[in-house]
C-alpha cells in the first residue's frame, strides 16, 4: 500500500531568503521546485552577465547549494576566490553555470544538468528564460522621485520605493516553469528581499497568470526585519506591497515570527485583505540575528503542508492584542 502523496511545493524568490525557505522545505518529504529571479547585476553574476551575455548565475547557484544531496559539492560551489586576479570574487559554482548555461541552448536543460552533478533534493528553474533588470522609482530625501536602476542599486538604495517594473517588461518563461505552477498543491513567496526578490515574480505577466490560475495553496512567510530597500516599510507595508502587485492573486496563509510582529492587528488585517490568515510561529533563530532558522520555519510549515485539507496551525504564539482605549 502505497504511502501519502508528496505535497508539490514551488518556492519563489533569490538570494538568502530562498536559500533558507529550500533548507525548511528540505526537512519535509515535498517534492521541490525553486523558480529563482533572474535579475541579479552585481558582483561575480553582474560581470558574468556582462562578459558571458549569460543569465547571472549567483541566485540559481545559491538555490542549487540549498538543495544539494551531496554537501561536499555544496561547499565547492559556494566557495568564492580571493586575491586580485581575474578570478577574484567570482564562485565556483557561478562559473559552473555559465558553463553549463553555455553548453546547453535551453537553460533548464543546463540546470538540471547542474541538479545532477549536486545530486539536489529538487529542481530549481530560472523565472525567465533571459537576464532582468530591475528598475524602481524612489522617492530621495528631499521629496523628489528618482529612478534606480538595476537590481543592486535598488537593494542598497536609501529611498523610498514607490514603484517596481522589470525590464523587458513581458519575458519569456520557460514551459517547465509554467507547468510546475500548474501542477503544484503549495506556492510559496519569501522570505527575502521583497522588492528585488520576491515581488519580481508577481511583475513577470505570464508567471502572475499562471499563479493565479493555478489550483494550488498559497502561501506568504514574511521577513523577520526590513533590509535597505524596504527601509520603513512594516510587515503590514511588505503584505500591502505584494497585494500591489497581485493583480487579485489570493493568499491563504501568511507565516511571520510572533516578536517580530509585536502588535498582530495590522498584519493580521493585511492578511486578511489577501484572504490570508495569519500564522504566529517561533521562527527566527535563537542567537537574536534577524535570521529564519530552518528548523524552526520547518515546523510552522509541517502542519500546513503535510497534514489533512484542513491543517491545524503550527503552534502559535499569544500576542495580546490593545485594548479599544488604547
Amino acid at each position: 500500500m502505497s504511502g501519502p502523496k508528496r505535497p508539490r511545493v514551488v518556492a519563489f524568490g533569490g538570494g538568502k531568503g530562498l536559500s533558507v525557505a529550500l533548507r525548511a522545505l528540505r526537512c519535509l518529504d515535498a517534492d521541490i521546485t525553486a523558480v529563482v529571479t533572474v535579475a541579479d547585476d552585481g558582483g561575480s553574476s553582474g560581470r558574468l552577465r556582462t562578459d558571458r551575455d549569460a543569465l547571472p548565475p549567483g541566485d540559481l547557484r545559491q538555490a542549487l547549494a540549498a538543495l544539494a544531496g551531496d554537501e561536499a559539492a555544496a561547499r565547492l560551489i559556494q566557495h568564492r576566490y580571493d586575491g586580485d586576479d581575474a578570478l577574484s570574487g567570482h564562485t565556483v559554482g557561478n562559473l559552473m553555470l555559465v558553463g553549463l548555461l553555455e553548453m546547453h541552448a535551453d537553460p533548464v536543460a543546463a540546470l538540471d544538468e547542474a541538479a545532477r552533478l549536486m545530486r539536489a533534493h529538487g529542481r530549481v528553474l530560472p523565472m525567465a528564460a533571459v537576464p532582468l533588470r530591475i528598475e524602481a522609482d524612489v522617492l530621495d530625501d528631499h521629496g523628489g522621485s528618482i529612478v534606480v536602476s538595476g537590481q543592486h542599486n535598488v537593494a542598497i538604495c536609501r529611498g523610498t520605493v514607490t514603484d517596481v517594473r522589470l525590464d523587458p517588461a513581458d519575458p519569456p518563461v520557460a514551459p517547465e516553469v509554467l507547468s510546475a505552477v500548474a501542477d503544484a498543491d503549495w506556492l510559496i513567496f519569501g522570505p527575502g528581499s521583497w522588492y528585488t526578490s520576491v515581488l519580481p515574480h508577481l511583475l513577470t505577466p505570464r508567471l502572475r497568470e499562471a499563479i493565479g490560475k493555478s489550483a494550488a495553496r498559497r502561501l506568504i512567510t514574511l521577513n523577520l526585519s526590513e533590509d535597505t530597500e524596504t527601509a520603513g516599510l512594516s510587515l503590514a507595508g511588505h503584505l500591502g506591497a505584494f497585494e500591489r502587485y497581485a493583480d487579485g492573486v489570493t493568499i491563504d496563509a501568511v507565516i511571520a515570527d510572533a516578536r517580530a510582529v509585536g502588535y498582530p492587528d495590522p498584519v493580521a488585517s493585511a492578511a486578511e485583505s489577501l484572504g490570508a490568515r495569519l500564522v504566529l510561529a517561533r521562527v527566527a533563530r535563537t542567537d537574536g540575528t534577524p535570521r529564519h532558522d530552518p528548523d524552526a520555519l520547518a515546523a510552522a510549515l509541517r502542519r500546513l503542508l503535510l497534514e489533512a485539507e484542513d491543517p491545524a496551525e503550527p503552534e502559535t504564539i499569544e500576542t495580546p492584542r490593545r485594548s479599544a482605549g488604547e
